[in-house]
């Protein structure tokens, strides 16, 4: 397979010269590097290496070289290479010149590049590769080019195949999936060896796993299924941004800490394709890359985790709380933070849960995406999830119809709205449904509802993320609930429930010492910003619970 492309594009050709003599000294034994001062030769070039199949990593181009006589050079980028990143090449202090400032915010709120790089002006200018090198990282995890890596080959895309990749996404482990009689699933099939049973997995260290149980999941996703105690300080039951969060500040400050999850890290935002409204972050962030990075912050102050395991049931216990795991196992804990965030509802069509993983996914189209080129794709919701999720796919996908409940995209962040009606190839159904639909092993058509009645559309995948629901069912009775199942905490705890003679802390729920953090609470802000930071607030909070458990342990003066 030849080597992918980075491509420079700039009309001054000692610019050019010098982007090409930068990149081919740094990147040169892994990467074909191409330079190009005419855009009209750049976007040759690219259908050249279209037709040919080969993968462009990243195209540059400076500011006055993006249009071409078809019209915008990165808009044919998108359209020829789907994966490639686009980077406006521009001048040192660009931002001190307002009408090129002006120009690169429009671009990047229109979603029409990845970011801006400044051209390289030393050799070797490290601002320069480290914002390449931010690229190229990103490119190849979309490409599931890293060597971490792992290949799920079934026979269909639903059932049990499904389910693995489900894991994996939970997990946020770069995985790849095919079908058994495709030429990359007959090349893997051959490699496992005789006798391998479908599904299976093929990992990076050449292990092959056939139909794998969770338990063989979790360990191949080096998640830890043993735990060296039973006692902790604090129990974070969730490992979404909350939870994580929480993790990092109680763990950095000495406590015990163990995060449990049914699933992997990351949560419903683990499945986000890009959040670029998160601090920090200028170039936006995948949710599965940001989990990836608190996972790894909190494991080294010492937190502990126990993934692919579900909490059955928790009990007030003499020193705070026992935790019941399904596989039977308990453990301690001082105190608990419920983060347990919630999934996406079903549409409870059954011609359509029929078809889950063939068609009709919910939440995730991250990892989907890549199959769905050429495709008509439809995507339910109106939040910020499904608003991403439409663009994401919009690079791959032929057409990509966002249907929306609401009469208009209210709940939605701005600069997706703005890049979702700069998109041509996104449109934007208001006051629709999805009621029906169905196909032969695969979805083929949606039966939708607006205003003017019913009407069929074909259709070749459908993205549910219609609103949450609160995983909260198993919890005890005496923790308070809203009418959806949501957790009541602090001032919305009511007084006839509360046992102590003080209120609740701000996130306490009914019952002392347990606390809530992220979407399971009412009323909460459902963004990953918003949900890291009552992380962050639930630890402080436990070492107030802490304080106060001591002021009563300690002998009060003049007493015996």
């Amino acid at each position: 397979m030849a080597a992918p492309v980075l491509i420079a594009v700039d009309r001054d050709p000692e610019v050019a010269a010098e982007v090409e003599r930068q990149l081919v000294q740094r990147y040169g034994n892994e990467y074909r590097v191409v330079a190009h001062s005419d855009p009209d030769e750049a976007l040759g070039r690219l259908t050249e290496l279209r037709d040919a199949g080969d993968d462009v990593a990243l195209v540059f181009a400076g500011p006055t070289s993006t249009t071409t006589n078809r019209g915008e050079l990165f808009e044919d980028v998108r359209r020829l290479h789907p994966h490639a990143k686009r980077a406006l090449l521009v001048p040192p202090y660009a931002w001190a010149d307002e009408p090129t400032a002006a120009a690169i915010r429009a671009a990047m709120a229109l979603g029409r590049i990845d970011h801006y790089v400044l051209r390289p002006v030393a050799s070797p200018d490290e601002v320069f590769h480290e914002a390449v090198s931010d690229f190229l990282l990103e490119w190849a995890r979309e490409r599931r080019l890293v060597p971490q890596t792992v290949h799920i080959v079934g026979e269909a895309w639903s059932g049990r195949a499904y389910e693995l990749r489900e894991v994996f996404t939970r997990c946020a482990v770069p995985h790849a999936f095919c079908l058994a009689d495709s030429d990359q699933g007959r090349e893997l099939l051959r490699r496992a060896g005789p006798g391998t049973k479908l599904p299976f997995m093929l990992l990076p260290d050449g292990r092959v796993l056939s139909n794998p149980t969770d338990a063989e999941i979790a360990e191949a996703a080096g998640a830890p299924s043993q735990l060296e105690e039973n006692t902790f300080d604090v129990v974070i039951v969730g490992a979404g941004p909350a939870g994580l969060s929480a993790a990092v500040y109680a763990a950095s400050e000495g406590l015990r800490v163990l995060v449990i999850d049914s699933g992997g890290i990351g949560g419903q935002a683990g499945a986000s394709s890009l959040i670029r409204n998160y601090l920090g972050f200028g170039k936006g962030i995948s949710g599965s890359r940001l989990a990836e990075e608190a996972y790894e912050q909190a494991a080294a102050f010492g937190a502990s985790f126990l993934f692919l395991h579900r909490v059955a049931a928790l009990e007030r216990s003499v020193d705070g709380f026992t935790v019941s795991l399904s596989d039977g196992r308990t453990v301690g804990a001082k105190a608990l933070i419920l983060a347990i965030g919630a999934t996406y509802r079903r549409l409870g069509i059954e011609s359509l849960e029929e078809l889950t993983g063939a068609g009709v996914f919910y939440g995730a189209a991250f990892s989907e995406a890549p199959a769905l080129t050429g495709k008509d794709v439809y995507v339910a919701g109106g939040g910020n999830s499904a608003g991403q999720a439409a663009l994401h796919l919009a690079r791959y996908a032929r057409r990509v119809t966002l249907l929306v409940r609401a009469p208009a995209l209210d709940g939605m962040s701005h600069y997706l709205v703005q890049a979702i009606d700069a998109a041509p190839n996104v449109a934007v159904r208001t006051g629709a449904a999805v009621v029906g639909g169905g196909g032969d092993g695969h979805l083929q058509e949606l039966v939708l509802r607006a205003e003017g009645g019913e009407t069929t559309v074909p259709a070749d995948a459908l993205f549910v993320m219609i609103g949450a629901r609160p995983q909260t069912d198993w919890l005890p009775a005496e923790v308070d609930r809203d009418e959806e199942g949501f957790l009541l905490t602090g001032d919305d705890v009511p007084d006839r429930d509360w046992p102590l003679a003080r209120r609740p802390f701000a996130l306490e729920t009914s019952v002392p010492g347990l606390l809530a953090a992220g979407d399971v609470r009412h009323a909460s802000v459902k963004r990953v910003a918003a949900a890291v930071g009552e992380g962050s607030i639930a630890a402080q909070l436990v070492h107030r619970l802490f304080d106060e458990e001591a002021e009563q342990a300690a002998p009060r003066e003049g007493v015996a």
